[in-house]
């Protein structure tokens, strides 16, 4: 996490059995809630941007046509249990 010495508060309400998780948690680390509610926070958000990045870049595959055709897939699909699995379909570039 970047560290910064700007800082700006933040006020939210949780759910009582979110507080208590933090609680306990900032309990068991030796942290303060702030600490714990940071780290959560930081995590996320970076989730979210990546989540974010994913989707469009799939989403530009999606409009430059690079994508598996479904009915390949689906046949491929069907034929894992069987005795000739069909090789694994590649997208259409």
């Amino acid at each position: 996490m970047a560290h910064t010495t700007e800082t700006k508060v933040l006020t939210v309400r949780v759910p009582l059995f979110l507080a208590d998780k933090v609680d306990h948690l900032a309990a068991c680390l030796e942290r303060s809630q702030s600490w714990i509610i940071q780290q959560a926070l930081t995590a996320w958000i970076e989730q979210e941007e990546e989540r974010d990045r994913l989707t469009r870049t799939a989403l530009a595959d999606v409009d430059a046509g690079r994508v598996i055709d479904h009915q390949a897939i689906r046949a491929w699909a069907e034929s894992l249990n069987t005795d000739t699995p069909l090789p694994i379909p590649h997208r259409r570039n």
